[in-house]
């Protein structure tokens, strides 16, 4: 380091530069998820087309080297000059940052692809991209390599035969082309000058569009594997959000293909997410309303079901906005007020009674899906999950409370059911005040007011303060004696928690185990949860690596997720990874975390004389060994939890702890090969 300061130190980085030396300053991360954040900004385009009017199909595919394409029938990049600064429109797309069609808003009247990065950060963390662009009966095409031009600009006319197999490949035979003046038939036109003429006059229109293939730059990501699953996830998505497009997806490494279109939009969203719940309404809610001064369309699609969860998925332009924002604000706004209104209104609930239903009666057991279009949503953050648009909370509102009130008073059976829900989901709620209440005051006779089971740290920071739940009492006492006592807690429970999925606040609040461990992490849960107040940032779930083990693990991000998410989506709670082997020889022992580990570690050790251990169970294990090899920050192997896909996570947690048998059954069926530490 130098002495010296001055305008030689000053750095500019040009071009793409910066996206590669901060790549998660625009995609969020370097791990799986900002690897499949590439694909969402290159499809999240095509949306944009689509929302446009201009798109109706998009295909993606996973390539045998690794590589992955996404094309539309869009209009296609511009391949024209710039005047500005004379280069063709696609590389200014593909290498300049904030370029693109996003801000012109007669181009595009909505968009999710707001910050004009997308693209161009796609391009700027490849090995390679190739672009391709049909427009006017020609081909366009450029080939980059990290964000740099390694092939210019060039373009050529398509043949007759190229543009027959992509017209094919997007909407079946063209049965009525013919070369004018031919008389039709069945077999197909003979290729030349003319009968490409005369196609592209009858076709030409559907003929544009846009393809980008890439491939992930190794030096940069953890990981380049595409998973089918994530992106197949998001898609299905995209399709709902976007009644009556077609999304296709294929992995030619695998040959799994799927094909996504539904007319019914939010609707079938909806009956898609409930799907092997028991529906109060059997048809979805739907209606679609405008604020035609403030150019905001919201789209509302809502089912109610006799559980007691929540779930509200959110988007704006068709980008999930997964903290919400004001959008959701005013949804929930107007959906209290509605319902209440017009159940007065109708005798439902006495003009003198002293009930007024809350927001959390309303909605409890609701299922729904609130999608709005506008044309400068200004997102928070880069990845863009949270609204913070002020005026659209208001708009919101005003949209949602007259469409509500309008479909309950043409369907009072509907409301009726709904009202009689959020009733007894009123009586639940203060049935669980009552016992939040006497919990209080029997933690105020207490001397800590904190559970006697638990063995807390000395150090009162919550950042450097760790919480392990342990299962049992004998793996409770492990821990106890091998924990490092100044910033570990300990905290046994007994057998398995209550299953959150069929139970409501009320009757969680009345077990045992869960009321210790609301009172251990200290946020509290559900209306009342607050953030602040959590005593730890590190909670860790250390079980027994049987199916026991497994299950209590289950139950408890089960809870997790349905009464303290934030702690997930903060990066708050961890999974421990004991070892599932000790190898022994002599004096010499080591440790494995998996069967193939354990028989490099037997054959390094020569077999002849090894000793070879199983554990099931944490309490097989001494002190000095659950700190050495669990424990201990040096040697310790965590988990960290985290939600990839709200939707995906919600399902999956209805599918296996949910009230639905033959869902879960179909679930194992379908996933029994992938497991591969099954004890029996």
């Amino acid at each position: 380091m130098t002495d010296t300061y001055d305008a030689s130190h000053i750095t500019v980085l040009e071009g793409l530069q910066p996206v590669r030396e901060r790549p998660a300053m625009y995609i969020g991360s370097t791990d799986a998820r900002g690897l499949h954040h590439l694909v969402y900004e290159v499809v999240d385009n095509a949306i944009d087309e689509a929302l446009a009017g201009y798109c109706t199909r998009i295909a993606v595919s996973i390539n045998r080297d690794g590589s992955l394409a996404v094309e539309d029938n869009g209009r296609g990049i511009p391949v024209d000059l710039m005047e500005k600064n004379g280069k063709c429109a696609l590389e200014v797309v593909l290498t300049v940052l904030h370029a693109g069609g996003k801000f012109d808003k007669e181009s595009y009247q909505v968009s999710g692809g707001l910050h004009g990065v997308g693209v161009s950060v796609v391009n700027a963390l490849s090995t390679w991209l190739d672009a391709r662009v049909y427009r006017d009966g020609k081909i366009y095409e450029m080939r980059f390599s990290r964000g740099a031009v390694i092939a210019p600009c060039t373009g050529r006319e398509e043949t007759l035969d190229e543009l027959l197999a992509r017209y094919r490949q997007w909407y079946g035979e063209p049965a009525s082309f013919v070369p004018e003046g031919a008389a039709p038939t069945s077999t197909p036109a003979v290729p030349g000058p003319e009968n490409r003429r005369v196609f592209l006059s009858r076709f030409g229109q559907q003929m544009t569009g846009t393809r980008i293939v890439f491939s992930p730059d190794d030096t940069i990501f953890e990981t380049t594997r595409f998973d089918f699953d994530t992106l197949a996830n998001r898609l299905r998505e995209l399709a709902f959000l976007n009644a009556g497009i077609t999304i296709t997806i294929a992995d030619e490494r695998t040959g799994d293909q799927e094909s996504f279109c539904y007319a019914g939009g939010l609707a079938e969203f909806v009956t898609y997410l409930n799907d092997g719940a028991e529906c109060l309404n059997p048809t979805p809610i739907f209606f679609a309303r405008k604020d035609v001064e403030n150019r905001i369309e919201v789209e509302v699609a809502m089912q109610y079901t006799t559980g007691y969860n929540e779930q509200i998925f959110s988007y704006v332009n068709s980008v999930s906005t997964r903290e919400g924002g004001t959008h959701l604000e005013g949804f929930r706004s107007a959906i209290t007020r509605a319902i209440n209104a017009v159940a007065r209104r109708n005798g439902l609930i006495k003009e003198n009674s002293p009930i007024t239903l809350r927001g959390e009666d309303v909605r409890e057991g609701l299922t729904s899906v609130i999608s709005i279009k506008m044309a400068s949503p200004q997102f928070e953050g880069q990845t863009k999950m949270r609204l913070g648009n002020s005026n659209v909370r208001g708009i919101t509102d005003s949209l949602v409370y007259a469409a509500l009130t309008e479909y309950f008073d043409e369907n009072p059976k509907v409301l009726q059911v709904i009202v009689d829900k959020a009733l007894f989901a009123a009586k639940a709620r203060e049935a669980a005040r009552n016992a939040r209440e006497l919990a209080r005051r029997k933690s105020s006779l207490e001397s800590s007011g904190l559970p006697g089971k638990l063995a807390d740290c000395s150090e009162r920071d919550p950042e450097k303060s760790e919480i392990y739940i342990v299962e049992g009492d004998s793996a409770g006492g492990s821990a106890k004696q091998g924990r490092d006592r100044k910033f570990q807690a300990i905290l046994p429970l007994r057998g398995k928690i209550l299953n959150v999925e069929k139970a409501g606040e009320h009757q969680i609040l009345k077990n045992a185990e869960i009321q210790t461990l609301i009172s251990a992490i200290g946020t509290g849960i559900g209306e009342k949860f607050d953030m602040e107040r959590a005593r730890y940032h590190h909670i860790v779930i250390m079980t027994d690596a049987d199916v026991d083990g497994s299950h209590i693990r289950t139950l408890l991000l089960t809870f997790f997720y349905r009464y303290m998410l934030r702690l997930i989506e903060a990066g708050y709670v961890y999974i421990a990874q004991p070892p599932l082997f000790s190898v022994a020889k002599g004096k010499e022992e080591r440790y494995a975390y998996r069967e193939e580990e354990m028989k490099q570690i037997v054959a390094a050790m020569g077999e002849k004389g090894v000793s070879v251990k199983r554990y099931k169970g944490l309490g097989e294990m001494n002190a000095q060994q659950l700190w050495d090899t669990t424990m201990n920050p040096e040697n310790r192997v965590f988990k960290q939890v985290m939600i990839e896909d709200a939707m995906e996570a919600n399902e999956i947690f209805k599918t296996l702890m949910g009230k639905d048998v033959e869902a879960r059954k179909n679930f194992i069926k379908r996933h029994a090969r992938e497991v591969t530490n099954l004890d029996i």
